[in-house]
């Protein structure tokens, strides 16, 4: 039995991931199905619209299957996981540039690689039950999948803290760092998938769109623009600590406790995607860095210690943000000459879905 379920219902093709035990993790096997159909229904009439959910009650997705990439740099030699990465990247970019609606259910857990089907499309519903992040930097990895596009797009500094601390947000932040574009309570879901099997996405929506309850990060945009506009995470860290208040403090801390490889390379990767412009420039440069860290130590310490052992205590090498040079950085940038990903060199990225 297949992890992805597909299906159509009127005038909608439905995407359910389906990994409930394993909170809908992706595979390789499923990002390949996922863009077979999204290919055959961009040229199906009868598809006017596609629905992406997740099967369970945890989530849609809690991102890429971390322990197959584990098990692949550890011990083998990384072609699995670089195979896996080339194809799901190639996949964020079909989703963002995909031609029709493309509506995607972020109700419950949404992280990493789940972000990566739901947050590049062009109606992203989320509910009062939506918890989003992108937490890489604390299994020793950098925010991908276009995550750093979009975080980059981010008002102010926002997507700077969420990417570096990997906080989980609800809906209303969501909405506010542009992960989201409406909130519909989970209880109208089912209603609303009723309603797409028949109408136009815009009036499906409007029976169902309200307003969230208020979120934390708009109430803490002037210390976290200000903390996060530093230069390094040595001084995002200090300004942080010299701000004080419960939450600034507790950001400083949780950065402390991430691999710090992973938070530099991360901020240098923010920065430059701001330059980068379309996201399929920033979609090849994840794959530059997606691919050094599966060549560093952090990444199978980092998963060792959250989900193979669960002891929660990694040993990141090197220990300290002091010890990581800015050589060590940019080692994660170098071209890959005839491995590059390719995508800014074929993509159109004119097109505009217009529904």
């Amino acid at each position: 039995m297949s992890d992805v379920v597909l299906r159509t219902r009127g005038r909608a093709a439905h995407i359910t991931l389906d990994r409930p035990k394993a909170l809908n993790a992706l595979t390789h096997e499923m990002v390949r199905r996922i863009d077979a159909a999204l290919a055959q229904w961009e040229h199906d009439p009868a598809v006017e619209t596609v629905v992406v959910s997740g099967a369970g009650e945890r989530g849609l997705c809690a991102g890429g299957d971390i322990r197959a990439i584990h098990d692949d740099a550890r011990y083998g030699d990384g072609s699995a996981a670089e195979a896996f990465w080339r194809d799901e990247y190639r996949l964020n970019a079909r989703i963002a540039r995909y031609p029709k609606p493309y509506v995607a259910l972020m109700d419950g857990i949404v992280m990493g690689g789940g972000v990566g089907v739901s947050a590049h499309g062009s109606v992203r519903i989320v509910t009062e039950r939506s918890r989003i992040a992108m937490p890489e930097t604390g299994i020793g990895f950098v925010p991908d999948v276009g995550g750093t596009h979009l975080l980059a797009l981010a008002p102010g500094e926002l997507g700077t803290h969420l990417a570096l601390t990997g906080a989980r947000i609800g809906a209303d932040d969501a909405l506010l760092c542009g992960l989201a574009d409406h909130y519909i309570p989970s209880s109208h879901l089912t209603d609303l998938l009723t309603d797409l099997a028949d109408l136009p996405v815009h009036d499906a929506l409007e029976r169902h769109v309200q307003q969230p309850a208020e979120g934390e990060l708009a109430a803490r945009r002037e210390w976290i623009d200000t903390c996060y506009a530093a230069d390094t995470v040595e001084e995002i860290v200090d300004r942080l600590l010299a701000r004080g208040g419960p939450a600034a403090e507790e950001a400083a801390e949780t950065l402390l406790a991430k691999s710090p490889t992973a938070l530099k390379v991360t901020l240098a990767a923010l920065r430059r995607a701001r330059r980068l412009g379309p996201l399929e420039r920033v979609l090849d440069q994840e794959y530059r860095v997606s691919r050094a860290c599966l060549r560093g130590p952090d990444l199978v310490e980092g998963i060792r210690a959250q989900v193979i052992d669960k002891d929660r205590d990694p040993h990141w090498s090197p220990r300290t943000l002091a010890e990581v040079t800015e050589a060590d950085v940019a080692r994660f940038f170098l071209p890959l000459g005839e491995r590059e990903l390719g995508l800014a060199a074929g993509a159109d990225t004119t097109e505009e879905v217009v529904w």
